[in-house]
């Protein structure tokens, strides 16, 4: 488990945009956190670090968004839903299709299977501050999480 604290929405977005360059087809990527801790911002910087076509933005009504590009992306917001209604999303179907990354993660746990990426976001000492910790089931995830901390050094 690594754990950053980013001072501002870019850094925020700066950080999943590096770790984008690192995931592979098939990886999950599950988000956790309070509204407005920065989860849909660490989102598009991974949808843009796996050079995602269009802009990116989030699916909270539309619940699944579809990015193109070299790998796809499925941006998946669960905040609306009750636990009971994932299961007829058809989740399963997009996992190995490319990078899912799930906000709202903990309403999918059953779903939620290596290679995972477990993202958590709580708020840190300062206004804009959040504290990221994350944490790695599978080869992919776990070479992710380590070359991110590796080349990680805030602005």
């Amino acid at each position: 488990m690594i754990t950053i604290t980013t001072h501002s929405e870019d850094e925020t977005f700066e950080v999943g945009r590096r770790l984008g360059r690192y995931l592979r087809r098939g990886d999950l990527v599950a988000l956790t956190g309070e509204l407005g801790s920065g989860k849909t911002i660490l989102a598009r910087g991974i949808a843009v670090g796996l050079d995602a076509q269009g802009y990116i933005a989030s699916p909270t009504f539309t619940l699944i968004r579809e990015y193109r590009g070299p790998t796809p992306v499925y941006h998946v917001d669960l905040y609306r839903l009750e636990r009971v209604e994932v299961a007829d999303l058809g989740l399963e179907e997009l996992l190995d299709r490319g990078v899912t990354v799930i906000e709202w993660a903990e309403k999918a746990a059953d779903l939620l299977r290596p290679p995972l990426l477990q993202i958590a976001f709580t708020p840190g000492s300062g206004l804009e501050d959040r504290i990221i910790r994350f944490s790695a089931e599978g080869p992919g995830p776990h070479a992710a999480v380590r070359a991110l901390a590796a080349a990680w050094t805030p602005a």
